[in-house]
């Protein structure tokens, strides 16, 4: 199943074909995005959508190691691919159903129109199990969020923009409740390069 994911046919499989042509070199995110972009395109006629997802794939499959943000290396020696199991049917049942079927970061459903995604909160690639407590309901726009930035980051941008609601609606209950998790973050020193002022 794995090697059927990774032909060149597939678009995970054309980035794994470029990091094969260019192994035990460090390459930044550009250089892979463009190669695929256009060779996507020269190959099927087609645009390649999501190139971010794809590298994002091999990372936490194990077949890439992440050097720095945005920089990845491939290095078949090194090769240390993870079966990541996913939620059963009946795992992602019981997660929807405890979750009341809404998103538990802004509590839409599908009868806001929402499409609803069962999400692992510590993620697989890092070790998270598929255990119905480490499962949550996420409508896709908000896992999409928490795929391309982190929970942590996820959580704090969500409270910056609630913070700056707040003080435009001049709710100080609200605006000391958001100060106090945004102390939280910089006591943990948890996303820091996520700046806020006060």
């Amino acid at each position: 199943m794995m090697k059927k994911k990774l032909t060149s046919t597939s678009l995970v499989g054309l980035i794994f074909e470029f990091f094969k042509k260019n192994s035990s070199r460090d390459i930044a995110h550009p250089e892979i995005v463009d190669w695929a972009v256009q060779e996507w395109k020269k190959r099927t006629g087609k645009v390649f959508r999501d190139p971010d997802r794809a590298i994002r794939t091999l990372h936490e499959r194990g077949y890439l190691k992440k050097i720095k943000k945005g920089v990845y290396h491939y290095d078949s020696s090194r090769v240390n691919v993870k079966r990541l199991k996913a939620f059963s049917i009946d795992q992602k049942n019981k997660i929807l159903k405890r979750d009341n079927y809404k998103c538990v970061i802004c509590g839409r459903g599908k009868n806001e129109g929402m499409e609803l995604h069962v999400d692992h909160i510590k993620p697989r690639y890092l070790g998270g199990k598929s255990r119905i407590e480490n499962g949550q309901t996420l409508c896709s726009q908000h896992n999409f969020l928490k795929k391309n930035f982190k929970q942590t980051e996820t959580g704090k941008k969500m409270f910056l923009r609630l913070y700056e609601l707040s003080k435009k609606e001049n709710n100080e209950l609200l605006k000391s409740f958001c100060q106090d998790i945004l102390k939280t973050y910089e006591k943990h020193d948890i996303n820091g390069q996520i700046k806020w002022q006060q």
